[in-house]
C-alpha cells in the first residue's frame, strides 16, 4: 500500500509541475484552454477527482480560470502577483548591473508568470556567500560566474550544486567562441553557459598619439614597439622633474601584467602540479621588462602596490597615452570627452594575451529548474545580447550579436571594437597558468616588493618559486 501511495503521489506531482511549468514557461500562453479533465486523467493515469484538485491549486495561484461550460483557461497573471519568483545573483563590481536590469524587464515582459529578483551581492567572499546560500536552501535559481569565481569553485570542491546547463543555441564551433567556453570547461563538463567575456587589450589616446606624431594606426608589433611609443608621448612639460604625461601605464592587477609573461613564454606552474617554475628565465625576463618601464625607461607611473585600476584612472584623466585594460573596464570611458581606441597588445617570443569572461550558472537545487533554464536561454539569446551591445562595451558571447557593428555608437564604443577578433585566437585565460585561485592572490601579494623596486626580478621570481615548492610539499605529504 505505501508503494502505491507513493506512486501515485508522483503521478499526481508530476501533472501538476508540468502543467504549471507549461504555463508559466508560455507553453500554453494566456486565454488559451488546457486539455481537457478527461484527456488529462488518462494521459498521466490519475483520476477525475485529482485532476480537478490539482486544477483548483493552479486556480488559487492564479495561472487558471474555470470558464462554465468550456474548461480551463490560461489567465493573464494578476496585477502584482507573480506565481513563480526567480533569484538572480550577481556580483557588485560588475559594470553589467545596469543593462541586467533591462535584460530582466525584456524577459518579465515575455514570461508574465514569473518575476525576477535581482540580488547584488559584495564581491568579497562571493562564491563563499552563494554556495552557503544554496546550503541553507536559500541559494539563487542562476547567478553570474566570472573566471575568478570559476576556479573558487573548483577549489570548493561543491561543483555539484551546479547543473552546467548550457542552452542548446549556444556552442562554441558555430554561434559563439571555443575560448570562451573554455573558461568555464572542468574535466570536459560545463559549470556555467558563457555570457560576456573580454580579452586584455591596448587602450590609446587618439589625441596624445596626434599630438606627438603618431598614427592612430600605430602598429604595435612587440616590445621594442611599446617602449618606443611609450618614450614618445612621456612628457616633463615644465622641465621641474615631474612627468605630466606618461605613455604608458600598466596595473599590478593579476588580470594585467601576466600579459607579459604569456607573450615571453613564461610559466608559474608545470602542467602536473608538481612544482612551481616562477624563476624560469622566460618569467625574469618578462618582470625585468615590466620594471624597466617605470624605473629605468620611465615610461609608466612608479608605483608599489597601487589600486587595480589605477592605469584606467590615469588614463580617464588624459595624463597617460596608452593602457593595458579590458572591455569590461571601458563601460568607464563613456562619460569623458576624451579620444579613445584599440590596438591589440603587443608581442614577444610568441602573441599572447589574457581572457577575462563572465558566465551563467543555475542552482541544481533550485525549485524553479526549467525557468532558471529560460533565464539562460533568454539572456544568452539575440535580444537580451543585443541589449548588452547596445549599451555595454563588454563582448556578448552570442557571435551573431558580437560581430554585428550596426550596433555600435560612438557614445559608447571604441572606432575599432572588433578588434577582438583579432585578438581571441591568442588569448589565454589564467587557469592556463595552472594555478589555483589561492595562489593567485599570494602571487598578488608576494610581488609588492617587485613593483616597489625594493628586490630584484630574479629575486622575486626565486623567492616566490621556493614558497610555492614548499606549499605544493607541505600539500603531498597532508594527502
Amino acid at each position: 500500500m505505501l508503494r502505491k501511495r507513493n506512486n501515485f503521489q508522483e503521478r499526481y506531482d508530476q501533472f501538476l509541475q508540468e502543467l504549471r511549468d507549461e504555463i508559466v514557461s508560455g507553453k500554453i500562453q494566456p486565454g488559451e484552454y488546457i486539455l481537457p479533465e478527461n484527456a488529462l486523467s488518462v494521459k498521466y493515469q490519475i483520476s477525475r477527482v485529482s485532476i480537478r484538485k490539482a486544477l483548483t491549486e493552479l486556480v488559487e495561484d492564479g495561472l487558471i480560470e474555470k470558464i462554465a461550460g468550456k474548461g480551463n483557461r490560461v489567465k493573464l497573471p494578476d496585477q502584482g502577483h507573480t506565481p513563480v519568483t526567480l533569484r538572480l545573483a550577481w556580483f557588485s563590481s560588475s559594470y553589467e548591473i545596469d543593462i541586467i536590469h533591462r535584460i530582466v524587464h525584456a524577459f518579465e515582459q515575455k514570461y508574465r508568470f514569473v518575476k525576477v529578483e535581482i540580488n547584488v551581492l559584495p564581491e568579497d567572499r562571493y562564491t563563499n556567500s552563494i554556495i552557503q546560500m544554496m546550503e541553507q536552501k536559500e541559494g539563487p535559481d542562476v547567478f553570474m560566474m566570472s573566471d575568478s569565481h570559476y576556479r573558487e569553485w573548483l577549489e570548493s570542491g561543491k561543483t555539484e550544486h551546479l547543473t552546467g546547463y548550457v542552452p542548446p543555441h549556444l556552442n562554441p564551433q558555430e554561434t559563439s567562441y571555443p575560448q570562451v567556453f573554455d573558461i568555464f570547461t572542468h574535466e570536459g563538463q560545463m559549470l556555467a553557459a558563457p555570457f560576456i567575456f573580454s580579452p586584455v587589450v591596448i587602450c590609446f589616446n587618439r589625441s596624445i598619439f596626434r599630438e606627438n606624431g603618431l598614427s592612430e594606426e600605430t602598429p604595435l608589433v612587440d616590445w621594442n614597439d611599446l617602449l618606443r611609443v611609450a618614450k614618445q608621448c612621456t612628457h616633463d612639460l615644465n622641465g621641474d622633474g615631474i612627468v605630466e604625461q606618461y605613455g604608458f601605464c600598466f596595473s599590478s592587477s593579476i588580470n594585467r601584467w601576466p600579459v607579459f609573461l604569456l607573450q615571453n613564454g613564461g610559466e608559474i606552474m608545470s602542467a602536473d602540479r608538481s612544482h612551481c617554475t616562477m624563476a624560469n628565465e622566460e618569467n625574469i625576463q618578462a618582470l625585468e621588462f615590466c620594471t624597466s618601464l617605470m624605473y629605468k625607461d620611465q615610461v609608466s607611473p612608479i608605483y608599489s602596490h597601487g589600486s587595480n585600476h589605477l592605469a584606467e584612472s590615469l588614463f580617464m584623466k588624459e595624463r597617460v597615452a596608452m593602457i593595458m585594460t579590458t572591455y569590461y573596464f571601458m563601460n568607464e570611458f563613456r562619460d569623458y570627452s576624451m579620444e579613445w581606441d584599440i590596438l591589440p597588445v603587443p608581442e614577444q617570443r610568441k602573441q599572447a594575451t589574457l581572457l577575462l569572461g563572465g558566465g551563467l550558472a543555475v542552482n541544481a537545487n533550485s525549485e524553479h529548474a526549467l525557468m532558471a533554464e529560460r533565464l539562460v536561454e533568454f539572456m544568452t539569446g539575440v535580444e537580451a545580447q543585443s541589449l548588452l551591445k547596445t549599451y555595454g562595451c563588454t563582448i556578448p558571447v552570442l557571435k551573431s550579436v558580437a560581430e554585428d557593428d550596426s550596433l555600435l555608437h560612438p557614445d559608447i564604443h571604441p572606432q575599432h571594437y572588433s578588434r577582438f577578433l583579432d585578438v581571441l585566437p591568442y588569448a589565454r585565460t589564467l587557469h592556463s597558468l595552472n594555478l589555483q585561485q589561492k595562489e593567485i592572490t599570494t602571487l598578488y601579494e608576494e610581488l609588492n616588493l617587485l613593483w616597489a623596486c625594493m628586490e630584484s626580478p630574479e629575486e622575486t621570481c626565486r623567492r616566490i618559486e621556493a614558497n610555492f615548492n614548499l606549499s605544493l610539499k607541505q600539500q603531498s605529504l597532508s594527502v
